[in-house]
């Protein structure tokens, strides 16, 4: 689960469309925020490359494709040990010598 983020998206938004619809800095928009600057930095920076402005950065969704290929291959990994655990314990069933009971 996420940690709770520290300012609330209304906050954000109101950064964002203030820094991008005014040109004023960042800085001075977080001063009369009361935030402290580089957070809206970041925010501005990801909105910037969400809308195809800046290719320094992911996109918010190519970031949560990232995410959920990761955790995807670390699931296929363990499944991959589990397999690989599997075919070695049968190999040695089937190596190993068969007794006839007696009669």
């Amino acid at each position: 689960m996420p940690a709770p983020r520290k300012y609330p998206d209304e906050l954000r938004e109101r950064a964002i469309r203030e820094v991008r619809t005014t040109g004023r800095p960042i800085a001075h928009v977080a001063k009369d925020l009361g935030i402290h600057k580089e957070a809206p930095r970041g925010w501005v920076r990801q909105t910037e490359a969400d809308h195809g402005e800046r290719d320094d950065r992911l996109t918010s969704a190519e970031r949560d494709e990232l995410k959920q290929l990761r955790k995807e291959n670390a699931e296929l990994k363990r499944a991959n040990e589990i397999l690989k655990a599997a075919s070695v314990f049968f190999a040695q069933e089937i190596d190993r010598p068969r007794t006839r009971p007696s009669r």
